[in-house]
């Protein structure tokens, strides 16, 4: 694993933006995983500055900004049609030279073109001339022959680009709103009948709002914002000190001759290594422990994202070292989750909670899941099957209990304790019915 120049550009960055650590993860967190980042923020609090800092230091990559506006046309986003591709007969010079008799006979053109100008002689011309009909032939040839549909003109704009910050997205226009949706989303564009991939490894976009997407003409917007997997939010810079740091740095400014630079092979590289990070499955019965808490809080969260959580978190765990996910590596998940900002604290909560003691909050969760499921019995207590029903989900719970990976005696005393009251319902349970006790570990040994 090789992750020190992804930290080595994140330690420079932070050292230009105070109070941006949250946001330089993101970013680099987004790219690694091929992800897109939105960050929310008002005016002047360094949310393009990071972006740029970060992304400038990707060498070999192309780059594609843009500052949206409703006059904003595909376009200046796309790439324009080439009226040479729709002439009959024609094709764009482009594509002519990709055929090997036409490039060939070009470049004699071009020699034949070069001697003339240097002698001026009549024979010289002649060949030239001659030269020049030929290739003519050949043009002809090459557009009866091969494909002559229309073409886009992309280079320099989001179909030839890796790196695309579009700035104010959500000001875009209806008009290249779908074209936006599936070039975030699937990363392709289609115009003309032609569809074409896409080279992009993250789109990154900034506002000062979010749009209310209850109001109808706001409706259209939804989808857009959906398509940003990670979310930030920032603020202006709170302590004293980071301010007069940033305030001497800017009057004092000092020149990094050595700015740490990551190649486009290289970080193709790290993206290769980030989806080898395993995810053992204690990791994935956390993130189902987390998905419930916070559902029971009333947190949406759709299976889509749920089931996609994973390059997120494989990506955190590259840039803290780790070649497995721990459950510290979950905590990027704040930045994923959130749909509304409001969401934030609570949903950072959960995740400290259940990932400051992973095993303490399985056993809660399991033992509420018991106390649950016999407030539900004394309810229906008459009913034959509350019985069996109740007995049954003690046993599972049980079982949950002791499938639980302890690596110290202090987690396994805890799992002790949680079944002696998991045993003290089932007692009350088979009292309760006037039935005699069976201990829930030969209940369960019966029931395996």
């Amino acid at each position: 694993m090789n992750n020190t120049k992804i930290k080595a550009v994140m330690d420079e960055v932070a050292t230009e933006a105070a109070e941006r650590d949250e946001l330089i993860q993101c970013i680099a967190v987004a790219l690694l995983a091929k992800k897109n980042l939105f960050i929310l923020g008002d005016t002047g609090q360094a949310k393009a500055y990071c972006i740029n800092a970060f992304r400038k230091r990707i060498t070999g990559a192309k780059q594609f900004e843009r500052l949206m506006s409703k006059q904003t046309d595909e376009e200046q986003l796309f790439g324009r049609l080439d009226l040479s591709s729709i002439i009959p007969g024609n094709m764009p010079h482009s594509e002519l030279e990709k055929d090997t008799s036409y490039s060939v006979k070009l470049n004699e053109v071009k020699k034949a073109h070069e001697q003339y100008e240097i002698d001026g002689k009549a024979e010289s011309l002649e060949k030239a001339n001659k030269l020049a009909k030929e290739l003519n032939a050949i043009k002809e040839i090459v557009c009866a022959v091969k494909d002559t549909a229309p073409k886009i003109i992309t280079e320099g704009k989001i179909p030839d680009s890796h790196i695309i910050f579009l700035d104010e997205i959500f000001k875009s226009n209806d008009g290249i709103l779908n074209s936006l949706l599936t070039a975030l989303n699937e990363r392709v564009y289609t115009n003309e009948g032609q569809t074409m991939n896409i080279p992009a490894i993250s789109f990154f976009s900034a506002s000062n709002e979010i749009p209310d997407f209850s109001e109808p003409e706001n409706q259209i917007l939804k989808p857009l914002y959906d398509r940003f997997d990670l979310k930030v939010v920032t603020e202006y810079v709170a302590e004293k000190a980071n301010r007069q740091a940033i305030l001497k740095q800017k009057q004092t400014p000092a020149v990094n001759a050595n700015p740490t630079t990551i190649t486009l092979k290289e970080l193709c590289e790290m993206q290769n290594e980030v989806k080898r990070v395993k995810v053992p499955d204690s990791i994935n019965e956390l993130m189902d422990d987390i998905l419930c808490a916070l559902r029971r809080k009333e947190i949406h969260i759709s299976d889509r994202k749920f089931f996609n959580y994973t390059p997120i978190v494989q990506a955190a765990a590259y840039i803290n070292g780790h070649d497995t996910v721990s459950a510290e590596d979950l905590m990027i998940l704040k930045n994923y989750f959130w749909t509304t900002p409001a969401e934030r604290d609570t949903i950072s909560d959960v995740l400290s909670e259940i990932c400051a003691n992973p095993i303490q909050s399985r056993i809660n969760d399991l033992i509420a899941m018991a106390d649950e499921a016999f407030e539900e019995f004394k309810v229906d207590i008459e009913n034959r099957r509350a019985f069996k029903k109740l007995r049954t989900e003690l046993i599972k719970v049980f079982g949950d209990l002791q499938s639980i990976e302890c690596t110290s005696d202090i987690d396994r005393d805890k799992i002790n304790d949680a079944c002696v009251q998991l045993e003290a319902l089932s007692r009350q349970m088979y009292e309760m019915k006037g039935f005699t006790v069976i201990p829930l570990k030969e209940a369960y040994e019966q029931a395996a």
